[in-house]
C-alpha cells in the first residue's frame, strides 16, 4: 500500500466524529491493505511494533524536529520547527506546513542523503559538515517552506512497507553515531513526503497518531472486514497482543485460525487490573471472596520454558523472560527472578506476580526501592547488593502447554501451587515466591487477613472473585484492591514550577493531570512529601521533557506518572477536569507505568460520586 493512500484514509478517519463510521473507515482500510495488512493494523493505532514488543524508536522530539528541518530546506532549523509547534499545537500540522522534497544533490548529501529508502548515508565522520551545511542556521527564516500549503515537492512514492522497514532499521540503531543515523533516516523519509504523508509520518514517529482509533476500534474493524465474530477476535488479541497477526489470521484462516492463536512463552500479555472496592461490596457481589495479601511491589510476568534456548545444554536451565506491567523486558535487571524460575519450575509456565524489595532480614521495603532495580541497565550486580528483591506470584496463566486464562481463579491458583511445587503452607512467614489465597464469606476472617498483611509491612489485601477468568488488560469488578489510610491516584505530570532560594535549581511544584480520551485534564498540583534529594532526582527525570517555559512556570511533555495520595476529591473551577485533589501528597514515580496507564477522568468522577 502506498503511504499516500494510508495518509488519505487517516485524514478521513480523523475528520469523522461518529464511532460507527470510524470503525467502517478502518474496516475498509484493512480490507484494501493487501500484503501490508499487519503493518497497516499497527500504523492506524500509531504503533510501529506489536503491542507486546518492547522495541521502541527511541526518538525524542528534538530528533524529529531536526529531521523535519533538514528536509524543509537550508534556511530552516530545529528551532524554527519548535516555533511552529508552539503556534500550531501538534507536530503533524507542523510537518504538513513545509514543502519537502527539495533537498536533492549536494543539499541532500549535506543533510545525510545518499542511499537506501531514506536516501541516508551513515557517515559519522562527515556529521559536523552535514550539521553545518545541511540545515543551515538562519533561525526564523522559512523561505523554503509553505504557509500551511497542501502542496509538496515530495515524490509521493513511499509505501507503508518502506516506512515500516526504515523505522525498524532506525530502532535498531545504537552505539556511537546512532542519533545521527536516526536523523539521517528520518530526513530521507520526510524528504520524500507530501504534506499529508508528512503529517502522519511525524505523528507515527512520535507516537501521537491521534485520529480517534483505539484498540476496540481495530478489533471491531477486523471482525467486520473479514466477516468473523468479534468474540474470537477479542480472545486472539488478548493472548497475542498483536493486531497485525490477528488481522492477517482473520483474513486468511477465519475463526479456526483465530482459535489456534494461543499464549506463547516470551510473548507477554497485558496484565489483568484491579479497581478499588470494599469487603461489603465484594461479598454482596460474589457471596464469597478470594483474599490475598497486596504487596507494595512492581508487577512482573514470568515466562519460562526449560526446553527453550539456553537449556538444558546452555548457560541456564531454559528460556526465561521477565516483563514489566507495561510488557517491557526487565529480565537482565532482575536476576533473582531468573534464579527463582531455574530453582522452582520444571515445565513451561507463564506466571503473574510482583517483585518486592526486601531488607537484610527479608522485610518489605517501599515501592520506590524496587524501582531502582527496574531502571537498572548496567552494573546490575552492584544494584543487587544495594537493593535485594524477591518475586511473589499470585496467578498462573499457562502451565505445561495448557492456557489457563478461562479457568476460574481458584483453579489457576491450584495450578500455581502445583507448578511451583510449594506444597501446603499454613503460616504467612513461610511464603517464598508464592501468595497464599483465602476463600471465605466471613468479613471477620477477611479483616484478620488484612491485619496480618499490614503487620507484615504490606499494603493490605486484594479481593477477587473466586470464579473469575483472567482478562488481560481489563480493569473490572472481579479484582478489587483494598488499601488502608490514604487513597492514591496515578497522575500524569504536565507542568512544574522552578523553586526558590536553595531550591531554585530544582523543579518543585508539579502539575497533575488525568486522561480524558486523548486529552489530559488538570486536577491539581503537588509539592509536599518531597525531600531535596528527591527534588534533584525528579528534576533530572523531568528536565528532558520540558517543552516551554514562562518565568518560573514550565510546560512538560506528558511522559512521567506520579503516584499521589490525597484526602478527598472536590469540585473546582480552577482545574480543567472540574475537580481538585484535596491535600495531595507525592508518594513516588510510577516508572512501571506509561501515561496510557494513568488514571482517567471517568474514574475520578466515579471516586468523587462515591
Amino acid at each position: 500500500m502506498e503511504f499516500a493512500t494510508f495518509a488519505d484514509r487517516a485524514a478521513t478517519i480523523e475528520a469523522e466524529s461518529a464511532d460507527l463510521e470510524i470503525v467502517a473507515h478502518v474496516r475498509d482500510l484493512l480490507a484494501e491493505a493487501g500484503d501490508d495488512l499487519p503493518i497497516v493494523a499497527r500504523f492506524v493505532q500509531g504503533r510501529v511494533f506489536p503491542a507486546w514488543d518492547s522495541t521502541t524508536l527511541d526518538i525524542g522530539p528534538n530528533t524529529c524536529y531536526e529531521a523535519i528541518a533538514r528536509a524543509a530546506g537550508t534556511n530552516v532549523d530545529a528551532d524554527d520547527v519548535e516555533e511552529r509547534l508552539a503556534d500550531r499545537g501538534e507536530i503533524g500540522a507542523v510537518a504538513a506546513s513545509y514543502d519537502f522534497g527539495g533537498q536533492q544533490g549536494l543539499g541532500a548529501f549535506m543533510s545525510g542523503g545518499g542511499s537506501g529508502a531514506g536516501g541516508a548515508v551513515d557517515n559519522n565522520d562527515d556529521q559536523d559538515d552535514r550539521n553545518n551545511g545541511g540545515n543551515g542556521s538562519n533561525s526564523g527564516n522559512d523561505s523554503n517552506s509553505s504557509n500551511d500549503s497542501n502542496s509538496s515537492n515530495g515524490t509521493g512514492d513511499l509505501t507503508v512497507r518502506e516506512i515500516n522497514d526504515t523505522l525498524t532499521d532506525l530502532a535498531a540503531a545504537e552505539g556511537s553515531g546512532s542519533q545521527d543515523r536516526k536523523v539521517d533516516l528520518l530526513f530521507g523519509l520526510f524528504n520524500r513526503c507530501s504534506s499529508d504523508e508528512a503529517r502522519y509520518l511525524a505523528r507515527l514517529v512520535l507516537s501521537e497518531m491521534r485520529i480517534g482509533v483505539g484498540e476496540g476500534t481495530v478489533r471491531d474493524a477486523i471482525a467486520e472486514a473479514f466477516e468473523v465474530p468479534q468474540e474470537p477476535v477479542e480472545r486472539a488479541l488478548q493472548v497475542s497482543n498483536d493486531y497485525g497477526q490477528v488481522a492477517e489470521t482473520a483474513r486468511e484462516d477465519g475463526v479456526d485460525g483465530l482459535d489456534e492463536i494461543d499464549l506463547e512463552i516470551g510473548r507477554p500479555v497485558q496484565a489483568m487490573l484491579a479497581q478499588a472496592g470494599t469487603v461489603t461490596d465484594a461479598l454482596e457481589e460474589w457471596d464469597e471472596a478470594a483474599v490475598e495479601w497486596k504487596y507494595d511491589g512492581a508487577r512482573i510476568q514470568l515466562h519460562y520454558d526449560p526446553a527453550g534456548p539456553g537449556g538444558p545444554d546452555g548457560d541456564s536451565n531454559g528460556e526465561t523472560h521477565v516483563f514489566s506491567r507495561n510488557m517491557e523486558a526487565v529480565t537482565d535487571a532482575l536476576p533473582e527472578v531468573v534464579e527463582f524460575a531455574d530453582e522452582h519450575l520444571d515445565g513451561p509456565a507463564i506466571l503473574d506476580g510482583e517483585v518486592v524489595a526486601i531488607d537484610d532480614d527479608g522485610n518489605p521495603l517501599p515501592f520506590q526501592e524496587v524501582l531502582k532495580r527496574f531502571r537498572r541497565k548496567h552494573d546490575v550486580a552492584k544494584a543487587r547488593e544495594n537493593v535485594s528483591v524477591r518475586p511473589v506470584f499470585f496467578d498462573c496463566l499457562h502451565a505445561d502447554g495448557d492456557d489457563l486464562l478461562e479457568e476460574p481463579l481458584v483453579e489457576r491458583h491450584n495450578q500455581l501451587e502445583s507448578v511451583l511445587a510449594m506444597g501446603p503452607q499454613q503460616e504467612p512467614e513461610e511464603i517464598d515466591g508464592f501468595s497464599l489465597l483465602w476463600v471465605t464469606d466471613n468479613p471477620d476472617e477477611i479483616e484478620a487477613v488484612d491485619a496480618d498483611a499490614l503487620e507484615a509491612g504490606h499494603e493490605g489485601i486484594m479481593l477477587k472473585n473466586p470464579d473469575s477468568a483472567y482478562s488481560p488488560g481489563r480493569r473490572g469488578k472481579n479484582w478489587q484492591k483494598r488499601k488502608p489510610d490514604v487513597e492514591t491516584l496515578d497522575c500524569v505530570v504536565t507542568g512544574a514550577e522552578w523553586g526558590e532560594g536553595r531550591r531554585a535549581t530544582f523543579l518543585g511544584t508539579f502539575e497533575l493531570s488525568v486522561r480524558d480520551g486523548d486529552d489530559l485534564e488538570t486536577v491539581g498540583k503537588v509539592a509536599t512529601g518531597i525531600t531535596d534529594e528527591k527534588l534533584e532526582e525528579l528534576t533530572e527525570l523531568l528536565e528532558p521533557h520540558i517543552v516551554a517555559e514562562d518565568g518560573t512556570a514550565v510546560e512538560l511533555e506528558p511522559a512521567v506518572v506520579f503516584e499521589v495520595g490525597y484526602e478527598e476529591i472536590q469540585t473546582s473551577p480552577t482545574y480543567s477536569s472540574g475537580y481538585a485533589l484535596r491535600f495531595p501528597r507525592f508518594l513516588g514515580v510510577r516508572y512501571d507505568k506509561d501515561t496510557a496507564g494513568a488514571e482517567t477522568l471517568e474514574r475520578l468522577e466515579t471516586l468523587f460520586e462515591s
